[in-house]
């Protein structure tokens, strides 16, 4: 991915957008399960951005330079009334910390896609998806003005999740609206990286 760290418009600002959407990339992602998704997400109200972050880092250090950047970018625009951010995998981890500490006025909508959101993972398995996690508490309420969406793929489908004996996407959020992904998605195995590129097309529907 050739972008540098930070949050990046993906368009040009105007006047029109009142929904600043930003997505956040999973682990050692390159980027190309994105570019689906958010061609079919954006609309002339929606300001499309995408958050750049070192995946190496613990997903607190990452929350916390995404939490800057939105509250920056809302002090510069006075024409956003709506924040939304997806995330997928590591990054749905990142999302998931804003559930229970948004104190803006502007409405947040979170959209979790395959985020192993119950938190850290032994390091001996052989997912390298959790190695580098710490100091993550999954979330337990909704704040005010926040809305939580969880995509959940099937675990035996998903490659990042099937050597698991157990579904690390399930968490018990009160208020949350939970989804579980269909098997195939375009007569394809609705796997890891797809997951975004269906949840897009419910989105736009």
């Amino acid at each position: 991915m050739s972008l540098d760290n930070g949050l990046h418009y993906l368009e040009e600002e105007l006047d029109i957008q009142n929904v600043l959407f930003i997505g956040v990339h999973g682990s050692d992602s390159e980027g190309y399960e994105w570019i689906y998704p958010l061609i079919t997400i954006n609309d002339n109200q929606n300001l499309m951005s995408f958050f750049r972050y070192n995946d190496n880092l613990c997903p607190n250090r990452a929350y916390a330079n995404l939490s800057n950047d939105i509250n920056r970018l809302l002090d510069q625009n006075k024409n956003i009334e709506q924040v939304v951010l997806m995330g997928h995998s590591y990054g749905a981890m990142i999302i998931a910390m804003f559930s229970e500490t948004w104190i803006n006025e502007v409405p947040l909508t979170l959209h979790a896609v395959a985020g192993p959101l119950t938190g850290p993972i032994s390091s001996d398995l052989r997912s390298g998806l959790f190695s580098n996690i710490c100091n993550y508490s999954a979330p337990k309420f909704i704040g005010d003005n926040v809305t939580l969406f969880q995509w959940r793929t099937i675990k035996e489908l998903d490659g990042a999740f099937n050597n698991l004996d157990y579904d690390p996407q399930i968490i018990e959020v009160d208020g949350s609206k939970v989804t579980r992904l269909p098997k195939t998605y375009n007569g394809r195995r609705l796997g890891h990286n797809w997951s975004i590129s269906w949840v897009a097309d419910q989105l736009k529907k």
